[in-house]
């Protein structure tokens, strides 16, 4: 047998006689860029997170920078985060000219430590990033707390948690802004990249919908004007059809970006955001199904939010990982390695200066850590194999 870390043509298949018109529908439609699908799956999303404000964007990566802009952080600025993520939390930091400064995990829920926070804070920390790994919550109240205490700004990374809550509040809704990826592989995924940006502020909402367009146009004139405290009206021209020709985008307030989720991408996006609920509820099972079968031979998750974690990756624990993903991968059965190296001993940011050592519970982590296959649509049959060839 077989059995893939996720199976995309499965869900796919599952969804072909939906999604297939839909995809056509925008085809002959024309309206390939910030058409109607776009603007509804905003209203959707925004309404599904619980947020006043959603803006769609090229990718997580590029919410994740564009949220560090839309909050003034940039040259200098330090912000705190997690260092056993992917490379793009830290990178967009990076990117707008910050610094990332690292906080240890917790090794039961691979989530930043609250109680680290604060040493780490000085005079030039502007925000505190926090990751909801592997789709379970960071403990989002002692978060808010640190911040609050010390008048930081809080942008959940929630890129791979579409779906995840915390004490009744869904992961992205907590902080000043959420950031979400709908990568194929993610819980929500696309037909390729795409992101999203959930705010309750609409100012923050102006302006990165201004970033994400070359700081151009009606929004683009908002944000300029709000950031430089002018008082304006901005009047947007209705009298026509701007989806080929819309003369305001030629007007340059801020220096952005081009990152837009595509029409197609947003179509096939509203038809997976209903099931999300009913596919999460599906990877609890099987992910509680792995820890009845495996708790005794396995570090297994065990959340403490385990009524809202979405299980993005169903991630084990073992001393001889690499014994065991190679004997697995014998008996056909995928498992990948999330994450090899932490971001503070990767080679990109060796001019910070951090040592091995310096975050001993990340570092045990990227040694130990490894996911077992886990999609909504694996059988039993499939999953009592993974378990017969682990315990084996």
């Amino acid at each position: 047998m077989n059995i893939p870390l996720i199976d995309l043509k499965r869900q796919m298949k599952a969804l072909e006689k939906e999604l297939t018109p839909k995809v056509l529908e925008v085809l002959y439609d024309t309206s390939y860029i910030m058409g109607k699908n776009v603007l509804s799956f905003e209203k959707e999303f925004a309404a599904y997170i619980g947020a006043e404000h959603a803006v769609s964007v090229a990718n997580g990566t590029e919410g994740l920078v564009l949220a560090l802009k839309a909050l003034g952080i940039g040259q200098g600025d330090e912000v705190i985060t997690t260092p056993f993520t992917f490379f793009a939390t830290a990178e967009s930091i990076a990117q707008v000219g910050a610094v990332p400064v690292f906080v240890d995990v917790k090794r039961d829920s691979f989530n930043m430590d609250p109680a680290k926070i604060e040493e780490k804070i000085t005079d030039r920390t502007k925000a505190i990033l926090p990751v909801h790994i592997f789709g379970t919550c960071a403990d989002m109240d002692s978060i808010c707390a640190v911040a609050k205490k010390h008048g930081l700004l809080v942008i959940e990374d929630a890129c791979q948690a579409a779906g995840a809550s915390y004490k009744g509040k869904k992961a992205g809704s907590m902080g000043d802004i959420g950031v979400f990826s709908f990568f194929p592989t993610k819980n929500l995924g696309g037909a390729g990249d795409g992101g999203m940006l959930v705010t309750h502020d609409e100012s923050l909402a102006v302006r990165m919908k201004a970033y994400r367009m070359h700081g151009s146009g009606e929004n683009g004139q908002r944000a300029y004007n709000d950031i430089h405290g002018i008082q304006e009206e901005v009047k947007a021209d209705t009298s026509k059809d701007n989806t080929v020709y819309n003369p305001l985008k030629y007007y340059n307030y801020l220096i952005g970006h081009n990152s837009r989720l595509d029409e197609i991408q947003a179509a096939i996006l509203r038809v997976k955001l209903p099931r999300l609920d009913e596919w999460n509820d599906r990877r609890r099972a099987l992910a509680k199904r792995y820890n009845d079968a495996l708790e005794d031979v396995l570090t297994v998750p065990r959340y403490k939010t385990d009524e809202g974690a979405i299980y993005h990756l169903y991630i084990v624990q073992s001393e001889e990982r690499d014994k065991m993903t190679k004997k697995l991968g014998e008996k056909g059965i995928a498992t990948g390695v999330y994450y090899p190296v932490p971001l503070h001993l990767q080679k990109a940011f060796g001019d910070l200066g951090y040592r091995k050592g310096d975050l001993p519970v990340g570092e045990y982590l990227s040694e130990r850590t490894f996911a077992l296959p886990m999609f909504p649509e694996m059988t039993e049959e499939e999953q009592d194999y993974i378990i017969e060839s682990v315990r084996a």
